[in-house]
């Protein structure tokens, strides 16, 4: 995180209270009437284009059925032996762009089920009741190494575990979660949710997590596969692409994943430090993200510049809307240059764009903006491959995780295919320890 000491950096922009307010959350919870309501929204239909449209496949209808009859128990139970992570799901998946997108009443009315909240619903009651409806089939004998504790790893062990496996995670950082605990903005998950959520899941028994363990730093793939029956790496895209423009190592400049995951740590928001005018290079949700949470730290002018028009935009039309109801510019069409100042930011230059059908190409026009402070959000990389195969940058994977080394399996953002969502990982690391426990006993 940049010092901030750095001019233009200051901590304590807003008050505690003002803080409080702008990090409350994003979308608060149904009550029982409410959800009941909600719920009433649903046609079930018997089709259900929102099931196919769950990379989880969710059976959606049943588990609003199940609420709507006063069952939200069963209906969180449907939800979780499909997605293990449903809670924490719940609060960040895109549904917007997912089952809702694709709802009937979305179609045929611009206002879908309310599918992701009626889901958080469902889960947190019964979380809050302090019930893990899954037990342990007999002991196997047969362990595995999980190597990330992020939702792709989570979801992976807990399956494992349900079918009597032992399972070590080795998770590289000094607290559980992954993309859920470090890389999400604070807004969408309140409360130590993602903490609340592991303690709960670990309730399954049969999993052991060892913190500060990384692939590559004191743990190597050859002597996991003579300890252990499996391996499953989940390791996740721990580097962060370079800007390529001039002035990038100025102070003030900084990687947009390190702001949030800062932010997701911090104790006391009013000792965070904050530009007065930020500019966040990228277009995915990290960028929005880092933007929004930005302006609520108390900014005065926030700015995405992204190289791509709004069509190539990774970040969800929801995404661009709340950032620009948060009082984010957005920028398309630009990418930047130079970042200039006498050893700390002071401005950004950037390059107009146009997209020419065989590649980007900068136009020549050039323009500054003020910049004390510069997020990178264009993308992460894998920071080792282990010594296998790798495609476009991540281990290549066929089938449900397979990689190029027999009882090795990989999933989540550092495998290939896939997008790089917390619901697509968890249900590759679902599959993976099927296909894990198929072969472990004998039929696979």
């Amino acid at each position: 995180m940049t010092s901030p000491t750095t001019p233009g950096i200051a901590a304590g922009r807003l008050s505690a209270a003002e803080l409080a307010n702008n990090f409350d959350d994003l979308h608060p919870p149904l009550d029982r009437h409410e959800a009941v309501v909600a719920a009433d929204r649903c046609y079930f239909c018997h089709d259900a284009p929102c099931m196919t449209a769950c990379p989880t496949s969710i059976d959606i209808p049943l588990f609003i059925r199940q609420i709507m009859t006063g069952t939200p128990e069963a209906a969180a139970r449907t939800i979780l032996s499909q997605n293990i992570l449903g809670g924490m799901c719940a609060r960040v998946c895109p549904t917007e762009t997912l089952c809702e997108e694709v709802c009937v009443r979305e179609t045929a009315e611009g206002k879908p089920v309310e599918i992701g909240r009626l889901q958080r619903f469902a889960t947190d009651t019964l979380m809050n009741s302090g019930v893990h409806p899954f037990a342990r089939a007999g002991v196997t004998g047969k362990t595995v190494a999980v190597v990330g504790a992020g939702p792709a790893g989570l979801s992976c062990a807990h399956r494992l575990a349900m079918h009597g496996h032992d399972v070590t995670i080795f998770e590289a950082r000094g607290k559980a979660g992954g993309l859920n605990e470090f890389g999400i903005a604070s807004y969408k998950s309140t409360d130590d949710f993602a903490a609340r959520e592991i303690g709960w899941l670990l309730q399954i028994g049969g999993i052991t997590i060892e913190t500060g363990r990384a692939l590559g730093n004191g743990l190597d793939l050859d002597t996991l596969q003579a300890e252990f029956d499996a391996v499953f790496l989940a390791v996740g895209l721990g580097g962060v692409n370079a800007l390529r423009a001039a002035g990038e190592d100025k102070a003030g400049v900084t990687d947009a994943v390190d702001f949030i995951s800062d932010l997701r740590q911090s104790s006391d928001l009013t000792t965070l430090p904050v530009g007065r005018n930020v500019v966040v290079i990228g277009g995915g949700m990290t960028a929005v993200d880092a933007a929004v949470q930005s302006k609520l730290l108390g900014a005065e002018n926030v700015t995405i510049a992204y190289r791509r028009g709004p069509d190539r935009m990774g970040a969800s039309k929801f995404e661009q809307d709340l950032a620009a109801s948060k009082g984010v510019k957005i920028l398309f069409n630009a990418m930047p240059v130079a970042v200039h100042g006498n050893g700390a930011a002071t401005e950004i230059e950037l390059e107009y764009t146009e997209d020419t059908g065989s590649g980007l190409k900068g136009t020549g026009e050039t323009f500054r903006l003020n910049a004390d402070q510069v997020f990178k959000a264009i993308g992460q990389t894998l920071t080792t491959d282990a010594g296998l195969t790798i495609d476009a940058g991540k281990i290549a994977v066929t089938g449900a995780g397979r990689t190029s080394k027999a009882g090795v399996w990989a999933g989540g953002d550092c495998a290939s295919g896939g997008d790089d969502l917390t619901v697509t990982a968890v249900a590759e690391g679902r599959d993976a320890a099927e296909d894990i426990h198929a072969t472990l006993m004998g039929k696979g």
